[in-house]
C-alpha cells in the first residue's frame, strides 16, 4: 500500500509537472514572438519612417525577461543545461542516482530562494509603473518569483520522482 501510495504521488507530480511544462513551453514559444515582432517593427519604424514607437522595446525586454526565466525553468524540467557528468558517471548506479536527487532538491532550494528574493524585490519595487507603457511594474518583476517556482517545482519532480532517461549526447564535429 505505501508503494502504490507513493507511485500515485509520483505519477500525479509528473502529470501535473508535464502540464505545467507545456503551458510553459507554449507562453515561451508566445513571448519570443512577440519579442521578435516588436523589435522587427521597432527596425522597420525607425530606419524606414524615421520614428520608432516608444513602447516596442519596452514590450520586447518584457517578452525578453519571460523568455528567459520561463527558459531557465523549463531548461530544469527538460534536462537541456549544461551538465558536467564525468564524475556521476564514474559513481555506482545507486550513489550516481542519490547524487542526481540531491543535485535536484539544491536546485529546487536555489528555485525556492529565487521566490523569496523576487518576493522582496516585488515588494520594493511595487506602486512603479514602466516609462513607456505605463503598465505596472508588478507585472516584469513578478517573472523572477514564478521563475523561482516553477524551478523549485520541476527540481522537487526530479528529486522525488522516477529517473528520467537521459538525453542522448550530440557527437561533436
Amino acid at each position: 500500500m505505501p508503494g502504490q501510495l507513493a507511485s500515485s504521488a509520483g505519477r500525479l507530480l509528473n502529470g501535473t509537472c508535464g502540464l505545467v511544462a507545456a503551458v510553459l513551453r507554449w507562453s515561451l514559444v508566445a513571448a519570443t514572438a512577440v519579442m521578435l515582432a516588436a523589435i522587427f517593427l521597432q527596425v522597420v519604424m525607425r530606419y524606414v519612417f524615421l520614428r520608432a514607437p516608444p513602447w516596442s522595446e519596452e514590450l520586447a525586454v518584457l517578452m525578453f525577461s519571460w523568455a528567459t526565466l520561463g527558459g531557465l525553468a523549463l531548461g530544469v524540467r527538460e534536462g537541456f543545461h549544461v551538465a558536467l557528468t564525468l564524475l556521476v558517471e564514474a559513481l555506482p548506479a545507486l550513489a550516481a542516482d542519490i547524487w542526481r536527487r540531491l543535485i535536484a532538491l539544491v536546485t529546487a532550494g536555489l528555485g525556492a530562494y529565487l521566490v523569496w528574493s523576487g518576493l522582496r524585490f516585488l515588494d520594493v519595487t511595487s506602486g512603479s509603473t514602466s516609462a513607456a507603457i505605463e503598465y505596472p511594474i508588478e507585472i516584469l518583476n513578478v517573472m523572477a518569483p514564478v521563475s523561482g517556482a516553477l524551478i523549485a517545482l520541476f527540481g522537487i519532480e526530479h528529486a522525488f520522482g522516477p529517473r528520467p532517461e537521459p538525453m542522448p549526447a550530440e557527437p561533436v564535429p
